[in-house]
């Protein structure tokens, strides 16, 4: 009996146990797991919406990056842009300084060129006028040296026939005369009379009257007188030049030049100047050698020069 009762005990207890743990347990569990089933789903959906969060976050994150990166990208490439721009600027600014300054140096320039223009224009000038003016003095040195030998030649001697012969190569060399003659005063008659002749034969000249022709005028007047325009046509009616020999007032003779040689077309001013040397000098000296022919030769006594003081 003793292990019956023993064992319904046991028996009855378990089942009690079972039912205390399976009555109120089994109600409690209820109780107890649906809040532990809400949290976990709570807990779940906390971390689903944490997970859809930093997804959408870093996501947001990503494409704002990438936003960000395409932004860079085109700031760098209008970068690159505005910097070329800037150094196309600049090379324009600068090539427009240097335009600027060539422009300024080529009018500097194009000054001075003016001014060294100018300066050679002025010793153009100068040089010109210098040049016309030293071949102005060599004329007159030929001149003078002209006029020095004619003046020597007709008075280095007192021989009627040397003189005369000096009066054809004077006129031959520095004034190209091809035909010349030489006429005297002869007063007695009133008349011209040709005493020397070249390039043409002496009888072949004929006397001249007082006022007859281009001589008789020259004789008359006392003036002499020559072709402007061409001396080598030159003939004995109408010569190219008439020049009268003086002896202070009065007119000793005429040295007449019919014409020149083909080389001498006309008459310049050193051949006028000669002209008036001639017509001052020679008949001087061909007085001069005629009076010392008439006294043989011979230098007067000094009671000839006794009155001269």
């Amino acid at each position: 009996m003793a292990p019956k009762a023993s064992g319904k005990k046991r028996s009855s207890r378990p089942p009690a146990r079972a039912s205390a743990r399976n009555g109120k347990p089994s109600v409690e569990p209820k109780t107890t797991t649906k809040p532990v089933a809400k949290k976990g789903a709570r807990g779940g959906d906390l971390l689903e919406k944490r997970e859809q969060f930093i997804q959408t976050f870093f996501r947001r994150g990503a494409e704002l990056t990438e936003e960000l990166l395409r932004e860079e990208e085109k700031l760098r490439a209008r970068l690159g842009d505005l910097e070329r721009e800037n150094a196309a600027l600049r090379a324009h600014v600068a090539s427009a300084d240097a335009i600027g300054d060539l422009l300024v140096k080529i009018t500097q320039l194009e000054k001075e060129k003016r001014e060294l223009v100018t300066r050679a224009s002025a010793e153009e000038r100068v040089s010109s006028h210098s040049t016309e003016r030293f071949a102005e003095i060599e004329a007159e040195n030929a001149k003078l040296a002209s006029l020095y030998v004619a003046s020597f030649q007709l008075h280095s001697t007192l021989d009627l026939r040397t003189i005369v012969r000096h009066l054809k190569e004077l006129l031959a060399q520095f004034v190209g005369a091809r035909v010349l003659a030489l006429y005297l005063c002869d007063e007695e008659r009133g008349q011209l009379a040709p005493i020397a002749s070249d390039g043409v034969p002496l009888a072949k000249l004929r006397r001249i009257e007082p006022s007859q022709g281009p001589i008789g005028e020259a004789w008359i007047k006392g003036s002499a007188r020559w072709v402007e325009g061409d001396s080598t046509r030159g003939t004995l009616e109408a010569p190219a030049a008439c020049i009268p020999l003086r002896v202070g007032d009065r007119t000793a003779g005429v040295l007449v030049v019919f014409s020149t040689f083909e080389h001498k077309p006309s008459f310049v001013d050193v051949d006028f100047e000669l002209f008036k040397l001639l017509g001052a000098h020679a008949a001087a000296a061909l007085l001069a050698a005629r009076l010392f022919a008439i006294h043989g030769g011979s230098l007067p006594s000094l009671d000839a020069f006794a009155e001269i003081s």
